[in-house]
């Protein structure tokens, strides 16, 4: 990219209701489309440009995590950006053995996110929340475990961007994203929203990269132990997490 275009992304802070909000010099949609026109690997490098410090990638480690983590590693910067994985405490052991293997592969600078509340303590005070099939408690846990520890370490390192891997065809929800906006006051960047199922599969064969070892199980996401399961004939993709109850974790909701 050049020069002369990075310079139209510039961004100030500008002080609204009460918080400091990262404000384009475009309109958001303006610079979704322009985003839109870059390959991920060069909307990730624009978000490091131009955010520096403040800019930070999320992971999962689950089934597509490799994808974001390893354009990391091809950023053309001194310094990678920090990668923040929220543990909610219930991933599956699998996930764990693969966050270590990633993170050591592409030596992540990571950040890891929990809830002060532990698992037993949360049970005790309130039940297991994902077991009730009510939604209100779903969020409930969702913002517990995974939403508020989030936000705290945001807060704390002066994130003003940060960048994730979702996708369009994940979710109804997620179909009308856009390449850059606003969630929680925050810019988030989306560099693999339009990719495909396949454009993640050719990726990580053609770099090479480790499977998630819950892929092989017929897993095509995967989040806690308790809420995702293996894809089946009746309930495949987003749906075979939560019991069917909800598509989303809530970290990518503006609420």
């Amino acid at each position: 990219m050049q020069k002369e275009s990075q310079d139209n992304y510039n961004y100030d802070l500008r002080e609204a209701n009460n918080f400091t909000q990262p404000f384009l010099v475009k309109s958001i949609d303006e610079t979704s489309k322009d985003l839109e026109k870059l390959s991920a690997q060069d909307q990730l490098q624009w978000g490091y440009e131009q955010f520096d410090e403040k800019f930070v990638l999320t992971t999962s480690f689950g089934i597509q995590s490799a994808v974001l983590l390893h354009m990391t590693v091809l950023l053309k910067s001194i310094n990678k950006p920090k990668v923040i994985w929220i543990d909610t405490g219930y991933l599956p052991k699998e996930t764990y053995t693969y966050a270590e293997e990633l993170t050591k592969l592409f030596e992540l600078d990571l950040v890891v996110a929990q809830s002060p509340i532990s698992p037993a303590r949360m049970e005790a005070l309130y039940g297991r929340l994902w077991e009730t099939g009510v939604q209100k408690d779903l969020e409930k846990y969702h913002q517990m475990r995974k939403v508020e520890p989030l936000e705290k370490i945001l807060t704390n390192l002066k994130v003003d961007c940060w960048a994730s891997g979702v996708r369009k065809g994940q979710t109804k929800n997620r179909q009308s994203m856009s390449h850059i906006d606003y969630i929680r006051n925050r810019l988030t960047l989306r560099p693999l929203l339009k990719w495909t199922k396949k454009d993640i599969f050719y990726y990580m064969e053609n770099n090479n990269l480790p499977q998630h070892p819950l892929f092989e199980k017929g897993f095509s996401t995967v989040g806690d132990w308790h809420s995702s399961e293996a894809e089946n004939s009746n309930n495949k993709g987003r749906s075979t997490r939560f019991g069917g109850l909800s598509e989303e974790c809530g970290i990518h909701l503006n609420t």
